[in-house]
């Protein structure tokens, strides 16, 4: 009999923001495996708490806080699974230590271990600071990543990227061409964790022919009506995760008013058998 492991990953935008915009009924009814939260913008105790009262009590994290002062309030990334559990790891680069930006779990799969990593990338602003620390970040992430399979590790890295890879992931690529998010060097560290490392992105290998689907989309305008958004939450796993993904969704909100962040969960069910 095969057993389907769910994995969900949202960026919340703020953990007790989004479940006062109703995120519970979807959490509920979703009720992921594993699941991958990017700017938790909360401690420990009110992570769980809130998972325990959504889902039930017996939730282990992996929870990366930041410290340092930049951060501090607007990011943290956290792993959640029912599911045993084994070592969990928040270091990615001493340059990025406190930034609550990276968390790894290793969790004990029915069918085998597999390192879930929960990733916040940088927005970015082209030709600033703020661009060469997205760069320095990305490049320290395809560093992690070669590791990983390298060791031979069954893994899967979650969340908010801020870059979407190709034209078909962006409704609008023509007007961003040289905005943060879809710039050449930014695409460029993507081709290179799936060409050269064999990473997969694991929604557009189940979609291969479609727009989007889109994942994000801002908060003003018409937007999310429109549906003028960027596919920018990823799933991205090693080959023999990848060849087990049997589905894939984004749950997008029926309405703009129903939405509980401006990114949509990312939802993925991988056969472990």
């Amino acid at each position: 009999m095969s057993r389907v492991l769910t994995v969900a990953t949202v960026n919340v935008n703020g953990i007790r923001a989004a479940v006062r915009r109703g995120m519970v009924p979807w959490l509920r009814e979703a009720a992921p495996d594993v699941l991958c939260l990017q700017e938790v913008r909360a401690s420990d105790e009110v992570l769980l708490g809130l998972l325990d009262d959504a889902l039930g009590e017996g939730w282990r994290t992996a929870h990366s806080e930041p410290t340092d002062a930049g951060t501090k309030g607007r990011a943290g990334v956290a792993v959640a699974t029912r599911l045993p559990v084994g070592e969990q790891r928040a270091a990615l680069h001493p340059r990025f230590d406190g930034s609550g930006r990276w968390v790894e779990l290793d969790v004990e799969a029915p069918g085998g271990p597999v390192t879930v990593v929960s990733a916040y990338v940088h927005t970015g602003e082209a030709d600033t600071p703020r661009q060469d620390e997205k760069s320095a970040f990305l490049e320290a992430v395809g560093e992690r990543m070669g590791q990983l399979s390298a060791r031979g590790r069954t893994a899967l890295v979650c969340g908010d990227l801020n870059v979407a890879h190709r034209e078909v992931d962006i409704r609008n690529w023509r007007g961003n061409l040289k905005r943060a998010g879809f710039l050449p060097g930014e695409r460029a560290h993507l081709d290179r964790w799936f060409d050269e490392l064999g990473w997969v992105d694991v929604v557009r290998a189940l979609h291969p022919d479609v727009d989007g689907p889109y994942s994000w989309w801002s908060w003003r305008g018409q937007a999310f009506d429109r549906d003028t958004g960027w596919r920018i939450d990823y799933h991205l796993a090693t080959p023999d995760l990848a060849a087990r993904a049997v589905h894939a969704r984004v749950d997008r909100a029926p309405s703009y008013a129903e939405r509980f962040s401006d990114h949509a969960p990312v939802v993925v069910g991988y056969d472990v058998g």
